[in-house]
């Protein structure tokens, strides 16, 4: 690689890294406040957990199109175009919050929604950069980005405790200004095929195997959103921990979570991947059983949260270490599909486990729900890839 694209490639990776952490910062800035905003707004169980669903909507199903621009026009000018877009919404939520309008702020979280996208574009826009054998460990890295979801849940109650809501949504205004500016200044464009058509992108839809990535993120991205968006409610709900406890825990969550995605994407570099998902999913069923029936008790409970931090985070590596492989020079857009399916993974559990706390005064039946999910996942693993030998993803 000569020397202007390595430097480029590294800055890519960076900044496209460090744009998606204060994007995820956006998208998952209701959840952590959502005890708060609840109170405020007056809202039952079930309006709190579709607030905090909200966002992942937009910032689910828009991933497609976003990814498909990305690779047609250049990830530095989405990216820009994106975070500039985010800060409206950004600026209008403390109206709402300060209206008492319920029917506002979630037509904002929706709008909120988009900044999730900012993970198919930087995959789209990081990924061109580097070769093939170098993509588990550059996808994983670049997935830190993630770890917006834990600083977000860290650092928002306490500004808003220390000064108010409306300056977490400043704060996060100013962030985005920044990340803008340097990403002007520092990142240089992607090569990109302008004659590339949607239709001719949107061929990743006849591939099984986009599908069948498409659930495993379902499953393992999934858990990640939903988890670290409605681990602050649940915890303030089954346990009565305070707002500022609650986001630490979801922190944790979120950071253990994110911080191990690059180890997956590296161990699925050398090791055949199905194979590690098929250990995942099995361990993965079984923590969902103990989480079941740890409701009662804290520690036990929280343990089974950060085995499953370590086995989502793992699987998420995992499965985009595969990505690339599926369309060659349609990057963007498998990220975008595959990551758009994972999204919806995380809006229907928060949903779900309201109706089912409201209804059952209980959270028990969402996590066998949970199990019920990971054993399906892990019967269509083994009949496509395991049984019938089509694993070569490496």
């Amino acid at each position: 690689m000569e020397k202007s694209n390595k430097t480029a490639a590294i800055m890519a990776l960076v900044m496209g890294t460090l744009a998606m952490l204060v994007s995820f910062m956006a998208w998952s800035s209701l959840a952590p406040l959502a005890n708060q905003i609840t109170k405020m707004l007056s809202l039952s169980v079930s309006q709190k957990t579709f607030m905090i669903a909200t966002p992942v909507l937009l910032g689910s199903i828009m991933r497609i199109p976003m990814g498909y621009l990305s690779d047609r026009f250049g990830g530095k000018k989405i990216y820009i175009a994106l975070m500039i877009f985010v800060l409206i919404p950004l600026f209008l939520i403390p109206m709402a919050l300060n209206s008492g309008s319920f029917g506002l702020l979630i037509f904002l979280a929706f709008l909120l929604g988009m900044s999730g996208t900012s993970f198919a574009v930087a995959i789209s826009y990081v990924s061109v950069w580097y070769p093939p054998e170098k993509q588990g460990l550059v996808l994983g890295i670049a997935g830190v980005g993630n770890i917006g979801n834990a600083v977000a849940a860290l650092t928002l109650p306490k500004i808003s405790q220390s000064y108010n809501l409306s300056t977490v949504y400043y704060f996060l205004m100013v962030l985005l200004v920044i990340m803008i500016v340097l990403f002007f200044i520092f990142c240089k464009e992607m090569p990109t095929n302008k004659d590339k058509t949607l239709g001719q992108a949107f061929v990743v839809a006849k591939e099984a195997n986009t599908w069948y990535l498409s659930l495993f993120y379902f499953l393992t991205f999934g858990l990640f959103v939903s988890l670290s968006n409605l681990l602050p409610a649940l915890l303030s709900d089954q346990f009565q921990v305070n707002q500022i406890n609650a986001g630490l825990w979801a922190a944790v969550f979120a950071a253990v979570a994110t911080l191990v995605r690059p180890i997956g994407g590296s161990i699925a570099d050398k090791v055949n991947p199905m194979k590690l998902l098929q250990v995942l999913f099995t361990l993965m069923a079984l923590t969902g059983l103990l989480m079941a029936f740890a409701l009662d008790s804290l520690g036990l409970f929280m343990t089974g949260i950060i085995v499953v931090a370590v086995l989502a985070g793992l699987g998420n590596g995992i499965v985009f270490k595969m990505v690339p492989f599926v369309s060659k020079g349609n990057t963007g857009t498998v990220t975008g599909f595959v990551g758009a399916i994972g999204g919806l993974g995380g809006y229907f559990p928060p949903l779900v486990m309201g109706v089912i706390k409201q209804q059952t005064g209980s959270y028990q039946i969402g996590f066998f729900l949970l199990v019920t999910v990971v054993l399906i996942c892990w019967g269509v693993l083994y009949k496509a890839f395991i049984k019938s030998g089509n694993s070569d993803f490496n």
